[in-house]
């Protein structure tokens, strides 16, 4: 199995540890990931709502060069796929939107075919390589850790668009967890918002509200998981603002599978993490 990668421009700039263990991991299961030349920011979540159109051109510019390298295009951040998904089936329904963006994306030699798909690297683990694939490559056992999921908003929702799980009930990322032997557990705020979106105008909000879903989750876990880049930096800097109590481990998705398929500390990036993630390490078998 080949796609192309779409890093994001967080991910690249500030979370090593994610880039390196989701190339590590998929690397380990059988995936090549191909890094895409000259991608750029996804057009972002924000801009669609100032420039619609500069937007579009901005995501289909992106697909357009997976299309010329004929994959199909992997995402580890949730607001990067919302993007380029949605961007990508506008633009597949609405043909004269597409002629538009195209003579824009011909100023720059490229243009919108309408011919990939775009997937969460959670949901090409799930769909393409499989839970049972996964598990039978497992090769520690993480079945003393509770993990707490935060799946985000930007992957499940809309819903419609994303296509993706229950919105309501969603299961992919505790059972992608649970092929480690490790154990997802419920808690009261699962499915809330990282609040993370707000932290340039509401900071002190963002801090209050993943501080108290940490809380929670440290109510009967052992751990979070995270799928997208500004989730896990809200959850961990909720924390380090926080001098009151002990801080939650936060690890991102490729981290804990690639605990249980062998991979070492420094193939997952731990040590990128800025909340010690050594508790959780030395309870892998």
């Amino acid at each position: 199995m080949k796609y192309a990668l779409f890093v994001g421009c967080t991910t690249l700039a500030r979370l090593p540890g994610y880039e390196k263990s989701a190339r590590n991991v998929a690397t380990k299961l059988g995936v090549e990931l191909v890094d895409m030349p000259g991608s750029s920011c996804c057009g972002t979540t924000y801009l669609e709502t100032l420039d619609h159109k500069t937007g579009l051109a901005i995501a289909a510019r992106n697909i357009a060069i997976a299309e010329e390298m004929g994959m199909d295009i992997v995402t580890v951040c949730n607001g990067c796929t919302e993007v380029l998904t949605k961007a990508n089936k506008e633009l597949k329904e609405d043909s004269e939107l597409k002629k538009k963006v195209n003579k824009v994306l011909a100023e720059a030699g490229k243009e919108f075919k309408g011919t990939v798909s775009v997937k969460h690297y959670a949901r090409m683990l799930r769909d393409d390589v499989g839970l049972e694939s996964i598990k039978e490559n497992m090769e520690k056992d993480l079945g003393d850790i509770k993990v707490g999921s935060h799946y985000g908003c930007h992957m499940l929702k809309p819903s419609e668009i994303m296509d993706f799980d229950d919105p309501e009930n969603p299961t992919v990322l505790d059972d992608l967890v649970s092929t480690t032997g490790a154990k997802p557990i419920d808690y009261l705020n699962k499915l809330e918002c990282c609040a993370g979106p707000i932290m340039g105008v509401r900071e002190n909000v963002t801090w209050s509200v993943g501080q108290d879903k940490v809380n929670e989750v440290k109510k009967t876990g052992d751990m979070m998981v995270t799928a997208c880049p500004f989730c896990y930096l809200t959850y961990e800097r909720a924390q380090l603002m926080n001098e009151e109590g002990d801080n939650l481990p936060v690890l991102h998705l490729p981290q804990v599978l690639g605990l249980g398929l062998g991979l070492d500390e420094d193939d997952l990036g731990i040590g990128h993490n800025n909340i010690d993630a050594s508790s959780i390490v030395e309870k892998v078998i």
